[in-house]
């Protein structure tokens, strides 16, 4: 099965269903930016902490499977050199959209996160990568990737999620699923037919090893992180942060 080519165009479905990640910020939310006041996301709920950032005037930034129209926007309106990098054309119709408006200058890319083979390498000052590498099937790909095409002492921020998340029931949160998790291969028939059918995204549970680990292993440094959960909207809230947000920097 053509994992990318299902779940672009699952996510261009979701544009239409208005799902909350495909909602771009409001113009008053860019005026706030402007006057300081601002905040954006890698997980859920936790805002990505200012000192996590350097100064963004003219910072080169991908986005990183970060269409959508929530994070380009502001980051450009706060100086940047954005270009956004995602799977699915809606979700980039998103930026686009804001970019041209307030003209803001969001360059955007229709692509493969494992593949990001159209940039040279040393490109970009920084890599914005909100909650997605779930929807790839391998991740080490992509950060192999992201440190090609980063500068030496590049920044790579990301949206990790504890693959014990995935291995749980969601209704009753007992153990039910081994490691690794995927959709492909962990569900059974009739239920994988279901979402395929409803043109879902179909998801991939990664090991911690290949999620932090990897990263190490392609050229990176980690240098923070924090925990994150749904906000109250998912069962295992009550007993462990499914998300973690890391802050890593390409090694000289």
């Amino acid at each position: 099965m053509d994992i990318v080519k299902h779940n672009k165009s699952a996510w261009d479905n979701y544009v239409d269903k208005k799902d909350r990640w495909t909602i771009p910020v409001s113009e008053q939310e860019l005026e706030n930016a402007k006057s300081g006041n601002w905040n954006i996301v890698l997980t859920p709920k936790k805002s990505v902490p200012y000192n996590w950032f350097p100064d963004l005037k003219g910072l080169k930034i991908l986005g990183l499977a970060s269409g959508g129209g929530q994070q380009g926007p502001i980051l450009a309106t706060l100086g940047a050199d954005v270009t956004i990098f995602d799977n699915s054309e809606r979700q980039l119709q998103q930026d686009k959209t804001l970019s041209d408006k307030f003209d803001l200058g969001i360059k955007t890319v229709q692509g493969d996160m494992k593949d990001l083979s159209v940039f040279e390498n040393n490109s970009f000052d920084l890599i914005f990568n909100p909650c997605s590498i779930l929807f790839v099937d391998n991740v080490l790909p992509v950060w192999k990737e992201c440190v090609r095409v980063l500068k030496p002492n590049g920044i790579l921020m990301t949206g990790l999620i504890n693959p014990i998340s995935f291995q749980l029931d969601e209704e009753s949160l007992k153990l039910i699923y081994k490691q690794p998790f995927s959709d492909l291969h962990s569900l059974p028939t009739e239920r994988l037919e279901e979402l395929k059918k409803n043109n879902e995204a179909l998801v991939f549970g990664h090991s911690l090893t290949d999620q932090i680990s990897g990263q190490l292993d392609a050229g990176f440094s980690l240098t923070n992180m924090y925990e994150d959960n749904w906000g109250g909207e998912n069962g295992m809230d009550e007993f462990f942060p499914a998300f973690i947000a890391t802050r890593s920097v390409k090694r000289l």
